[in-house]
């Protein structure tokens, strides 16, 4: 599903205009990037947690020259799914 698909979605199952569902869905995704960016995190209850995480430098290997790089430190999104959710997909 793409974010066209929940848009059309939440607005035919509301009643809301599409117009309405995007600029709501895009100023979420902006807030939680935004948050993100200032190393953040932000919680829904229940359905999941989005937070940043530290990847420390370290070596790897090219598959091609077999030849070690140096891969550097990174900070990366995170998502970690709640109870409710991972009960959910179990079923």
């Amino acid at each position: 599903m793409k974010k066209a698909d929940v848009i059309m979605a939440v607005a035919s199952k509301t009643g809301v205009a599409k117009r309405d569902v995007e600029a709501v869905i895009e100023t979420t995704l902006d807030l939680i990037t935004g948050e993100l960016q200032k190393g953040g995190e932000v919680t829904f209850t229940g359905f999941g947690s989005f937070q940043v995480s530290n990847r420390a430098a370290r070596e790897g290997i090219n598959p091609l020259t077999k030849e070690k790089i140096q891969i550097p430190a990174v900070v990366v999104p995170k998502f970690r799914a709640g109870k409710a959710l991972k009960d959910a997909v179990r079923k």
